[in-house]
This record gives structure tokens, C-alpha cells and sequence, in this order.
């Protein structure tokens, strides 16, 4: 049992024999810790038989005194208690705009129900309990997602729940009965994504089998072999087996139709042989499957593509972990059956645009939740940084950076939620039809806008928003990182510009 002390009692232990001191009410004692901490002896040795609750918080995140108290917290201050919030496994953050406004208090939503909330408390706890302990050590070593976390993710039906609503979610248990599948929508598949990323982790977040997401989606609306498409999925979806997204090419990035890989029927029709190179290709590092794009005789045709003879991957290193198993494929005269074409023979570019959407929406999803995480990071730093003998968000300058961020992330927030709601309510197709400029022009607003909140982040966190670990490691990562939503899945420049020339496409001759 702890003891309970008087702050006369801590007083007395001022010195580096017997060095004790206060943080939130809770009395510390750092005698033998001296020597071990990381900001040397003078540091600890200022606070000794104080209270140093203001200054140890003007320094460090709450998690640094939750690893060290079991070994370090000797008692209690008498009719004293603890202060600080520390949240539980799936809980919502108290601190204002950290969470989107439907899971505020006293604010209501017209698209959310409760399977909704269901769904969003059950996630949270996933996550929290199983991904973001993986995702900060797989972040930091560079290794990849660990089969036991697949498993997991399998068993619980998550994964399933990544490709959005479907038949694939009927009759399964997701997340020991959250939500029913065949109740399923894009809600519920913005939930999913937006509560995963909070493991704050961004390589990690696209190495927890992003690649599945992105391409086993393709193999289940187009692959016309159903003995095959259901083969795939039942191994995808058990975690038995890895998928990935191969189209990008070192001679083509958006711009689709400029690919040079190229499959040959061989002469008797049965086979295409494959040779050609593609790059930056998210899981290619641990994929079994590679749903790629080819140049054919009359056009573009995407095959599925199974990991054997002729397929050699290599590991690319990007600004963000290796955890995300970033490659370099080569593809030399690999054989593949005529049966595992998507869609129509030269006529791929309708598999690949209609299922860039909701690639797409899942990474405006994302990016978006993060600024939201950011701006929470930003409001605790300023609510607990001193500078001038005033706390930071007392200086009109930094009001106006938080102001400026939260109106940014809430538009963002509000526009993808509406968009969602559009998607709840048309077919696969009318998507297609009516969706990729208003998503383009949605992802592209979205990371503009999470350019905007890095910067200003990193002026309110100073050298410690350019520091991977401690206060700022957050930001630190975000701003080093938000650009891969800026660039994959379509450019800034491209999908701005796509969102333009679908409206003027059904613009009203009437107007002119």
C-alpha cells in the first residue's frame, strides 16, 4: 500500500542521498533514478522536496509518468487528490474538438445510430488494447504486422468490416456483436478507418494490410471467376493470406494509361505472360497476391496475381517506417490464367477509377481523424506549456493557429461524414457515376488542409514538433508524414483537377 505523506514530510528529502519529489498530488522518489534520467541529475535535483507537477508537465507527456510510477510512486499526499484524467481503454477524450461532434456531449447528428456508437466504443477498445501497442513498437523497429495481430483482426472481423459494406459481412461476428453485417455501411466503414489511425503510427497504419484494402475490394466487385474470387477472399479474409495493390510504376504514377508492364496471351489463349516493374507498392514486401495493372494488345487489363515463380519484391525506404512493407516489384515472364482477369480484357481503367473511391474516402477518413488528433495535441500543449509566465494558449498569436486548425479539421469532418451518407444511399455504380469528383475534390481539400495544420502545429510545439520522441512526437510524425496522402491514391493536382471536369461535364447547356 502506498504511503500518506504531508508535503513537510517530502520537504525534508531534498537531497541527492534521499531526493523525493510531487507530481499531481502523488509523491515520487527519484534517489536512485538520478543517474538514469535521460535530462541528467541538475534537472531533478531543482525539484527536489517540491511540488513539481507544473514544470514536469511543461516537459512531458502524461505516459511518461504512467511507465515509470509502479517503480517510482512511493504514496500520496494526505486529503489530497489526483488531478489529471487518465482514460481508459476505448474511452472519448474530454478535451474540446478532439472528437468528431457526433461523439460530443450535447450535440446530435442525423446520420449516425446506435450501431453507429456501438460499433465506434468497440473499435476504440480494439484499438486500443491490441493495434497501437503493435503499431508504436512496429513503428519504431520497421518490422512488419505480426500474424497473432492478423489473427486477431480476422477473428473479430475486422478486416472484413476494411472493405466497406458488403456480403461478406453477413453472418459474421463483428467485434463480438457491434453492429450486424448486414446493417453494414459506409458510416460504420468511416468509423472503422477513423478509430484505427489512432494508434498514431502512419507507417504502421498503411502495413495493417492497407494493401488488402485497396485491392481484394477490386477482386470481389470484377474478378468473373467465382470458384477464385471465393478462394481469395475466404484466405484474405482468414488472415491466412496477403494482398496488395500493384499499379503505381516508376514511368507512371497517376497517370494510369502510361503504364509499361505488360501481360501476352501465350498462343493458345489460356495464359498471359507478365514482365515489367512496379513501384512504392504498399504490403508488396509480405503480399501472396498482387492485383496488378498491365499494358494488353487493345488496352489496360488488371490481373490477379499470385506470389511463385518470376516475382521478385524489394524493400523501398519512404520518409515513414518500413512497417508499412513498402516494394519494389519485378515481374519477369510470370504465367497467369486467363481466369484471373478483373473485369473486361483491355478494358481495365473502369476496375482501377471505380475502385480508387473508396481508397480514397478511406484516406480522407484517416488523414482527417489525425488532424483531429493533432489539434487535441496542440490544445493539451498549449493548456499546459508556460512560456513568458503565461500558458501558451493565452498568447492571442497561438489562438488564432488553434482557431485556423480546428476550423479546418471540422469543415473537413463535415464534408466527409456528408459524403458517406451520399454513399450509404447509392449503389456501387451510382458511385462511380456520381462520386469521383466530389471524393477527389474532398481528398485533396483534406490534405491541403493537413498541410496547413502541420505547420502551424510545429510553430506551437517548437523543436519539440521536430523531435520523434517526448511532447512533440505526434506532430513530429504527421508533419513528416501527411504527404502520403497527398500523393497515393491520386495527386493533389490530379483530383483537384478531376472534380473540375466531371462538373463541367454535366454542366447545363441552358447556362451558357
Amino acid at each position: 500500500m502506498p504511503e500518506v505523506l504531508t508535503r513537510a514530510e517530502v520537504a525534508k528529502h531534498n537531497t541527492e542521498d534521499s531526493l523525493w519529489c510531487i507530481i499531481d498530488h502523488r509523491v515520487y522518489d527519484l534517489t536512485d533514478f538520478v543517474d538514469a534520467h535521460p535530462g541528467g541529475s541538475v534537472v531533478l535535483a531543482q525539484v527536489g522536496g517540491q511540488d513539481a507537477t507544473v514544470d514536469f508537465y511543461n516537459l512531458h507527456r502524461q505516459e511518461v509518468l504512467e511507465k515509470y510510477r509502479d517503480q517510482l510512486c512511493i504514496g500520496t499526499l494526505e486529503g489530497e487528490k489526483s488531478e489529471v484524467i487518465e482514460p481508459k481503454a476505448g474511452d472519448l477524450s474530454l478535451v474540446p474538438y478532439a472528437e468528431p461532434l457526433w461523439l460530443r456531449p450535447h450535440f446530435k447528428s442525423p446520420y449516425f445510430k446506435e450501431s453507429h456508437r456501438r460499433l465506434q466504443k468497440a473499435i476504440r477498445e480494439f484499438t486500443d488494447l491490441h493495434v497501437t501497442p503493435e503499431a508504436q513498437e512496429k513503428e519504431r523497429d520497421g518490422t512488419y504486422i505480426s500474424q497473432e495481430l492478423i489473427n486477431k483482426m480476422a477473428g473479430n472481423g475486422v478486416l472484413a468490416m476494411r472493405l466497406g459494406p458488403g456480403k461478406h459481412l453477413h453472418g459474421l461476428n463483428l467485434l463480438n456483436g457491434a453492429v450486424d453485417g448486414k446493417e453494414f455501411d459506409y458510416l460504420h466503414d468511416m468509423i472503422v478507418t477513423q478509430e484505427l489511425v489512432r494508434a498514431n503510427a502512419r507507417g504502421f497504419q498503411d502495413g495493417n494490410m492497407a494493401g488488402m484494402a485497396i485491392s481484394l475490394s477490386a477482386v470481389k466487385e470484377w474478378l468473373r471467376n467465382p470458384a477464385l474470387k471465393e478462394q481469395v477472399t475466404a484466405e484474405v479474409l482468414s488472415g491466412q493470406k496477403k494482398m496488395c495493390l500493384a499499379i503505381t510504376e516508376a514511368f507512371a504514377g497517376s497517370d494510369v494509361a502510361g503504364l509499361k508492364t505488360t501481360a501476352v496471351k501465350t498462343p493458345d489463349g489460356k495464359h498471359y505472360i507478365v514482365n515489367g516493374t512496379k513501384k512504392w507498392i504498399t504490403n508488396g514486401m509480405f503480399a501472396d497476391y498482387f492485383v496488378t495493372g498491365c499494358k494488353t494488345e487493345k488496352g489496360f487489363s488488371v490481373l490477379l496475381i499470385p506470389r511463385g515463380e518470376g516475382i521478385e519484391t524489394k524493400q523501398i525506404k519512404t520518409s515513414y517506417s518500413t512497417a508499412a512493407a513498402t516494394a519494389y516489384v519485378t515481374y519477369e515472364n510470370v504465367k497467369v490464367p486467363v481466369g484471373n482477369l478483373l473485369g473486361e480484357e483491355h478494358k481495365g481503367f473502369i476496375v482501377i477509377m471505380s475502385n480508387f473511391n473508396h481508397e480514397r474516402f478511406m484516406m480522407v477518413a484517416a488523414v482527417v481523424r489525425m488532424s483531429m488528433t493533432i489539434v487535441e495535441e496542440c490544445l493539451k500543449w498549449c493548456n499546459q506549456r508556460i512560456v513568458f509566465g503565461k500558458k501558451l494558449s493565452e498568447q492571442p498569436a497561438i489562438r488564432q493557429k488553434l482557431a485556423r486548425m480546428i476550423s479546418l479539421t471540422e469543415s473537413c469532418q463535415a464534408w466527409l461524414e456528408s459524403v458517406a451518407y451520399q454513399m450509404c444511399n447509392m449503389s456501387y455504380a451510382e458511385q462511380s457515376a456520381h462520386l469521383g469528383g466530389p471524393i477527389g475534390l474532398l481528398k485533396s481539400h483534406a490534405t491541403r488542409s493537413a498541410q496547413e495544420i502541420a505547420d502551424h502545429s510545429i510553430n506551437i510545439f517548437g523543436g519539440r514538433g521536430l523531435t520523434q520522441t517526448g511532447m512533440g512526437k505526434v506532430i513530429e510524425m504527421f508533419h513528416r508524414t501527411y504527404k502520403f496522402d497527398a500523393i497515393l491514391g491520386g495527386t493533389e493536382e490530379i483530383l483537384a483537377d478531376l472534380g473540375v471536369r466531371q462538373a463541367m461535364k454535366k454542366f447545363p447547356k441552358a447556362m451558357l
